[in-house]
């Protein structure tokens, strides 16, 4: 898959392809509706399929106050989109000058002037160019005056659930973990090197990896059965993600015990799949009866991946 970024020369066989067009923030069953139907067109017209996109996501830049919760950082995306079939994406940069073009413009310059597209795929609720003054009719009046064709994509739903980023987000905040993987297709994961911490998992016996998440990062304080992936293998895992009350109340972190693990991942990449939600975040009197519940938290862990089919057995396989 190529990824094309503004101000480079489009490779002459991805010129006039068919492009799915939104910020697909979770790259979810929403917008996996859009991107099969531009690679469906595609391959019946023998065109390259693509999607474009904008980073960074619009909200952090009208709104760079304002912490968001971003779903998939540009790296997830990309690794989530090339999984769908896809030949290339193109990455917009979004700046002021680009939030300042209009939708014309955006038409004329970069969908038909640059790419040159011959078909683009977008969401019932897609608006684009300043003050957002682009709609799906602009953008299929402008495709039969500039020879492009254009497919608007229904809002789209399972048992009365709209497929949606900000769905996704409550599950999230609500530790729904699973019902969050429903809405995306796939569970959701984070990534990130692992840092050094205090140790104190080692001296309880049970040895962590830590990773820093972005601080906008809205999942519930708690316990998780987790897959985690190193070195091209996968392990189950204990994640545990807050302010360690217990101890000393501090910053917010992401910490993982990884099952049936014995090395040092001082760091090295790892990403963390979320399975299933344990318990929530709470206060001990002793790090003695901490220690008791983690051991309790891990069986339980244990009995959550292998109902899921994704037992430390299991886990560990090439990826």
């Amino acid at each position: 898959m190529i990824v094309i970024r503004d101000g480079e020369d489009v490779p002459q066989g991805a010129r006039g392809g068919v492009f799915a067009i939104g910020n697909f923030d979770g790259v979810h069953r929403g917008h996996k509706a859009l991107i099969s139907r531009a690679v469906a067109e595609a391959r019946e017209t023998g065109r390259p399929a693509g999607v474009i996109v904008f980073e960074p996501h619009p909200r952090e830049f009208f709104h760079p106050e304002e912490p968001h919760f971003r779903l998939t950082p540009l790296a997830e995306k990309l690794r989530l989109l090339e999984q769908l079939g896809l030949d290339l994406v193109v990455v917009l940069e979004f700046n002021r000058e680009f939030a300042s073009r209009t939708a014309a413009s955006f038409i004329k310059d970069i969908l038909v002037g640059w790419l040159g597209v011959s078909h683009v795929v977008i969401g019932y609720d897609f608006f684009f160019g300043q003050k957002r003054a682009g709609t799906p009719e602009t953008m299929q009046l402008a495709g039969q005056e500039a020879g492009f064709g254009t497919t608007i994509v229904a809002q789209q739903a399972e048992d009365g659930e709209v497929f949606s980023s900000t769905a996704i987000r409550l599950h999230l905040a609500q530790g729904d973990v699973a019902g969050a993987a429903l809405q995306l297709g796939h569970r959701w994961r984070v990534a990130g090197v692992v840092t050094s911490g205090q140790r104190l998992g080692r001296e309880l016996g049970f040895p962590t990896a830590n990773i820093e998440l972005p601080p906008a990062t809205a999942l519930m304080h708690g316990i998780y059965a987790v897959r985690v992936l190193s070195g091209g293998n996968w392990y189950g895992g204990a994640a545990y993600l807050g302010g360690r009350p217990s101890v000393d109340a501090g910053p917010v972190r992401l910490e993982v015990f990884i099952l049936d693990f014995d090395g040092d991942l001082y760091e090295k990449d790892i990403a963390i799949e979320f399975v299933a939600f344990v318990r929530g975040d709470r206060r001990f009197d002793s790090l003695e009866a901490l220690k008791e519940q983690i051991a309790l938290d891990v069986e339980r862990v244990r009995e959550m991946l292998r109902d899921a089919g994704d037992s430390s057995s299991d886990c560990v396989s090439s990826s």
